[in-house]
């Protein structure tokens, strides 16, 4: 009974399995995003090799998000959402086994594997699309600030595991590629686990009925403009990811692995709680405006990062960041899955996401390359300027389209 606490009134048990899902695949992502450029490096990469195989991961995710999504409407969710914890076993296992460049951006391609500590993989807009239909409508907004803060909150525990492979490799004496290896057979562990716990939705999440002949109708026109908007955020966002931003901070201050990792703990700690605030700002001003206020003043953060002349200032300003980066997301997914009809969501959730990680896709080359020239923090001087053209952007084009329980 306890798990169920966590879920806001009215929600089902399938709720809480996915709420489980969500904080067992961010523990294993927020090990990954730290560990990756340090185990990339350490086999041997360069600075633009590492940009590339991380670009490899994101436009697999893509792709095989994209196919997901609008197949979706006419394929059991329960199945999918299993085979793809297969998935997320043999990316594990891949990384684990693999120590050359082309290996490993293969893996990344085909794979599961999220750099960036939050979740861009295939998995969520299958559970996004799932979600609403476990609680009723007035508390959607409610249960997906939950799924944020459970997926930003053990993210940031996993970031805190980061340090345990140098650890192990200090104490007894071992190679550090080895240790670091550690973490993606920790990775496709998880993804049993997952696996295990996917068996245990119901029948009730499946669509009922005759499956409709098109993924999107009349919301097309809709979620096509927001796509389009959320691709310019994740174009910004794909210059800071956070195992660039890792690598940033090795670079330019010198901060040991442990170090990044605690910082990016308290940094998903914050964006955690921040989650349930949201849901009372959104109450009182809207879901767009929570959006646009609370993610611009973020992103003027970000680039006052990038002039810190020392770490415990850079720090500073990713922590407050951090306070504020996030409460757009519960606000933005539950905003989408009300502008659209239920027959609508998996398509909906898979075609907004989608361009989230293909425009992120190729700003990690280019930052690698940014990063390899000069310490200064070009990358994030770019990416939040980006991101806060789109926060005016989408208050211009959406401040006028209300979801129903804003009308």
């Amino acid at each position: 009974m306890t798990r169920l606490r966590l879920l806001p009134d009215g929600a089902s048990s399938d709720a809480s399995v996915l709420l489980e899902t969500r904080g067992i695949r961010a523990l294993g992502d927020g090990m990954v995003s730290v560990v990756l450029a340090a185990y990339l490096t350490a086999v041997g990469l360069s600075e633009v090799r590492i940009g590339v195989v991380v670009t490899m991961t994101l436009l697999g995710s893509a792709a095989l998000t994209l196919t997901v999504g609008l197949r979706a409407h006419a394929y059991p969710r329960r199945r999918l959402l299993q085979m793809v914890s297969v998935l997320m076993i043999a990316t594990g296992v891949g990384f684990a086994l693999f120590t050359g460049f082309w290996p490993l951006a293969f893996v990344g391609l085909i794979g599961t594997l999220n750099p960036s500590g939050g979740d861009v993989s295939v998995f969520l807009p299958t559970e996004q699309a799932l979600l609403p239909a476990t609680a009723p409508d007035s508390q959607r907004t409610a249960l997906f600030a939950r799924y944020s803060l459970i997926g930003a909150l053990v993210a940031a525990l996993g970031a805190s595991l980061a340090g345990i492979p140098e650890w192990i490799a200090r104490q007894w004496s071992l190679d550090a590629t080895t240790t670091l290896r550690f973490t993606f057979v920790g990775y496709a562990l998880l993804g049993v686990v997952v696996l295990t716990r996917y068996r245990h939705l119901t029948p009730a999440v499946e669509r009922t009925g005759e499956a409709p002949s098109r993924a999107l109708g009349e919301s097309k026109r809709t979620v096509y403009r927001l796509a389009a908007l959320f691709s310019l955020d994740a174009l910004g966002g794909g210059f800071v990811i956070t195992a660039l931003l890792v690598l940033w901070l090795q670079r330019r201050f010198d901060l040991s692995l442990a170090i990044s990792g605690a910082v990016f703990f308290w940094a998903g700690v914050l964006s955690a709680f921040s989650a349930l605030v949201a849901v009372r700002i959104a109450a009182r001003i809207g879901l767009v405006r929570t959006m646009v206020y609370t993610h611009l003043p973020a992103n003027g953060l970000l680039i006052l990062t990038a002039f810190m002349p020392n770490a415990w200032l850079a720090v500073t300003c990713l922590l407050c960041r951090s306070a504020l980066s996030q409460m757009d997301v519960p606000a933005r997914t539950s905003y989408v899955m009300a502008v659209v009809t239920p027959e609508e969501r998996p398509a909906a959730a898979s075609v907004t996401n989608v361009p989230r990680s293909l425009a992120s896709a190729l700003p990690p080359i280019a930052a690698g390359w940014m990063l390899g020239q000069s310490t200064f923090g070009w990358p994030l001087v770019i990416g939040g300027s980006l991101k806060a053209l789109y926060d005016i952007l989408l208050l211009f084009q959406f401040r006028d389209l209300k979801p129903p329980e804003e009308q």
